[in-house]
């Protein structure tokens, strides 16, 4: 018979016991003992999905010059992975942004939310910066 033992801060305790098991088609081990679930703070970190460009696939247009594909800097003050809140309808967003428009008509940042999916387009001047960007995604 083999124990597992999981360290926790109070050092190492055993905590389950794995038996081994033989049948004419299959073998391992299985859970002997309890389990208990118990309350516990939950935090997902994950990376932002920023978009680089990619200049080996890119055809330049007349004059030599690269159309704009996304990028980390905003002409606006925020960088790709900014925390920020805004307002839609009264209704209170809070997420990330992930890119811009700054064409002559549009000016807009898009905003999305912990899985990485768009919330929206945004007025630059309705955006306030919570968080500058650590490269992390924190969501409790």
């Amino acid at each position: 018979m083999k124990r597992l033992i999981l360290i926790n801060n109070r050092g190492s305790i055993p905590v389950k016991r794995l038996k081994e098991f033989n049948t004419a088609k299959n073998h391992g081990h299985h859970w002997v003992g309890e389990c208990s679930v118990t309350k516990a703070p939950f935090i997902v970190v994950t990376r932002p999905k920023l978009f680089r460009r990619k200049l080996y696939q890119e055809n330049y247009s007349k004059g030599g010059i690269l159309k704009r594909l996304g990028g980390t800097i905003t002409p606006f003050g925020f960088r790709s992975g900014d925390y920020v809140r805004t307002t839609r309808k009264g209704e209170i967003i809070r997420g990330w942004v992930g890119g811009f428009t700054n064409s002559g008509k549009t000016k807009n940042i898009s905003i999305y939310d912990h899985n990485w999916s768009r919330i929206g387009q945004f007025n630059p001047k309705n955006i306030k910066l919570i968080k500058r960007s650590t490269k992390l995604c924190i969501v409790n």
